[in-house]
């Protein structure tokens, strides 16, 4: 399994390193610019950089600039990187895209509830992106991250996400990683 970090998969990698970048410079240069301040600034760059900047898990709402810090329990993730990569603007420019959905709440989502309006459209422009899908869904419920393209899994242990991991098709990449709470980079930089 493969260990890098896929573009265009959903993953933020752009908002994280955007993210970080702030932070490492407010920080280099001394500029000693408020939380809220970097947040605006990320807010201004991409709809989740302020989670990153942030650098807690939290519940986004609004375009992602309001934020609710949570403790999410530990879990092991399998991440599927099909074949295909999906760039934001082709998912948010889709006619078909629902924006009306209700939101969800923070306590139905740690019932159970969940859905990503975006998953719909990325399964109908990339049919691998269903592929992945229903594949995952043989051992777990699996998810669309972000925009997609990468398809993703949570479970209780390291040894069950690689076991299913080592099942992977070969026309997929497979990736393991353990979710946190905090990330590396906050606890680096403040």
């Amino acid at each position: 399994m493969q260990q890098a970090n896929p573009g265009r998969g959903g993953l933020g990698g752009g908002s994280s390193n955007a993210a970080t970048t702030l932070l490492a410079l407010n920080q280099l240069w001394q500029l000693r610019l408020p939380q809220s301040q970097l947040l605006a600034l990320g807010a201004s760059l991409g709809a989740d950089v302020p989670v990153f900047i942030a650098g807690h898990s939290a519940w986004a709402e609004g375009v992602g600039e309001v934020l609710s810090a949570v403790e999410l329990p530990s879990r092991w993730y399998l991440i599927i990187v099909p074949g295909c990569q999906i760039p934001t603007r082709e998912i948010f420019s889709d006619r078909e895209l629902t924006r009306d959905t209700a939101p969800i709440t923070i306590a139905a989502f740690f019932q159970g509830t969940s859905r990503n309006d975006c998953e719909q459209v990325a399964v109908r422009l990339y049919p691998e992106v269903g592929e992945a899908l229903a594949w995952l869904g043989q051992f777990a419920e699996p998810r669309l991250t972000g925009t997609g393209a990468c398809i993703f899994a949570a479970f209780d242990s390291e040894t069950q996400a690689r076991q299913i991991g080592a099942m992977v098709p070969a026309r997929w990449r497979a990736i393991v990683a353990q979710g946190v709470n905090q990330s590396p980079v906050q606890k680096a930089l403040c």
